[in-house]
């Protein structure tokens, strides 16, 4: 390697290691969001499935407590720390689709860039292990274009199989590989070869404690995730949101970048037609399905993950390779130079800003409901009420709830989901002696009022009004009510929509 490459490659690494770092710090302070508490009690009992998703993310936890422990950074080690054999395969892609170091660092510094990978890592949920999995499966199906060798098909299936067992979107790099083979002439040998079928089956074999699990229950998380591509109420209002919320997850520049890599690989044919073909098909595959699903309902930004590792790719070769007039050339630069200190600032600003409110003078903002700021100041008022009171074991009416009080509340307390049993299937039921004494119940003051309590329980006794906050303002109001006497079953065992 060149003494100028071997500097770049250099330069890269520290570059993510210090940003990976800079994820570990501010993950060690930052309080977990509602959906990482409901996942770490997935964690606790692993499963081949569970009710919302496939397992990975479960497993990622764990991996991280076992290491750390039960803390905030215990559950999110391993996901941040997966950023660097995630940074390395989109290295290694583009280095082989589009040739050169430069196209090579210019896109794994891109990818940590964006709030995505730096979120998407931080925030442990299923999109994370997806994005490691997905940058898996690009960097295969550039050794099989590279090499020809068959035997790469087993690799792409695994890193398929991994990322069916994060999320149900992995389905479609089934269809986009099958279009990337017909769409490239020289490609569609392998459709008489048994490499592909035999990668197939690999990851059909990784997915299949997933298919399994939900033979066992009613198919209910595939009816669940899969019967969202319904559409049964028309509501193209959805669609407007898709580009604001992508521009500010990639970050004005990256995105920029990426969204003019794509016109060059399309329009100006940047590359050779199997590198192009193959960017092209991973991106616009995935993002074709939630153009349609954003005709009756809401997408969520982290839902894009698995399309960022060629959206990046797409960007280092505008970047570097792709041809352009004077002024797109000052854009493409001023895009490069500024791309990773906006995104680190972008980054700093959103995690000082969830866990203290300032930017926003303490005013109310997208991250407040879902970080748990303030919760662990409220969990010890809660234990202390239920300590007073003598409650043997504590309910809530929500998952989110649910699994705040069981991280934060001391090890060992009862902690039980009311309602939505299917949610809690892996997990062993508390011992009913627990829920036959004295119950302390937590649940947000809503205007819609409270659960009829009254018709499950003799006496039903508010003992408290407790606030959770963050700084000056008040996120919540929980209402906490002493249960005794139940009339008959303290839980709700209805099932769920999906399997009535």
């Amino acid at each position: 390697m060149a003494g100028a490459d071997a500097r770049i490659v250099r330069n890269t690494t520290l570059v993510i290691v210090a940003l990976v770092a800079l994820r570990l710090v501010a993950a060690a302070f930052t309080p977990i969001t509602f959906d990482e508490a409901y996942y770490w009690m997935w964690s606790k009992n692993l499963a081949g499935g569970y009710y919302d998703h496939p397992p990975m993310v479960a497993y990622v936890i764990r991996a991280g407590t076992l290491i750390a422990g039960d803390t905030e950074l215990g559950v999110r080690l391993v996901s941040i720390l997966l950023a660097l054999p995630m940074s390395y395969a989109v290295y290694r892609s583009a280095a082989i689709l589009f040739g050169g170091v430069r196209v090579a660092a210019t896109s794994a510094i891109l990818l940590n860039a964006t709030l995505l990978a730096s979120v998407g890592t931080l925030i442990v949920t299923p999109d994370a292990p997806l994005l490691v999995a997905s940058s898996f499966v690009l960097w295969f199906l550039a050794k099989v274009l590279e090499t020809g060798r068959g035997a790469w098909w087993l690799a792409v299936g695994a890193a398929v199989g991994a990322a069916l067992l994060s999320k149900y979107t992995a389905m479609f790099f089934g269809a986009a590989i099958l279009i990337w083979l017909a769409c490239v002439p020289k490609l569609r040998r392998w459709f008489l070869s048994p490499w592909p079928y035999l990668g197939g089956l690999v990851a059909l074999a990784l997915f299949s404690p997933v298919i399994l699990w939900n033979a066992d229950h009613q198919w209910v998380s595939f009816a669940k995730q899969l019967g969202r591509a319904r559409i049964e109420d028309f509501r193209p209002v959805f669609i407007a949101e898709l580009i604001p919320t992508q521009i500010a997850f990639a970050t004005p520049l990256v995105f920029i970048l990426g969204a003019m890599g794509l016109h060059a690989l399309t329009w100006q044919r940047t590359g050779a037609l199997a590198s192009r073909v193959l960017i092209a098909t991973m991106f616009w595959t995935i993002v074709a399905y939630f153009v349609w699903h954003s005709l009756h309902a809401r997408v969520e930004a982290n839902w894009f993950a698995p399309v960022y590792p060629p959206f990046v790719v797409a960007a280092g070769a505008a970047a570097n390779i792709a041809q352009w007039k004077p002024r797109q050339r000052r854009l493409v630069d001023f895009c490069l130079r500024w791309a990773a200190p906006v995104g680190i600032l972008m980054f700093a600003a959103l995690i000082v800003q969830a866990n203290t409110g300032w930017l926003s003078g303490y005013r109310r903002d997208a991250t407040v409901r879902s970080v748990g700021v303030g919760w662990r100041e409220l969990a010890a008022e809660i234990e202390a009420v239920r300590a007073r009171v003598g409650a043997s074991c504590v309910l809530a009416q929500d998952y989110g709830t649910t699994g705040w009080l069981a991280f934060y509340l001391p090890p060992g307390t009862c902690v039980v989901q009311q309602s939505q049993r299917i949610r809690w299937v892996n997990m062993p039921e508390p011992d009913p002696a627990l829920l036959a004494g004295k119950l302390l119940y937590v649940d947000e003051l809503r205007a819609g009022g409270r659960p009829a309590l009254n018709e499950l329980f003799a006496k039903v006794t508010e003992v408290a009004q407790l606030q959770r906050k963050r700084g000056p303002l008040v996120i919540e109001t929980y209402g906490i009510d002493l249960l005794e006497g139940a009339r008959g079953e303290v839980l709700d065992r209805s099932p769920p929509p999906e399997a009535r």
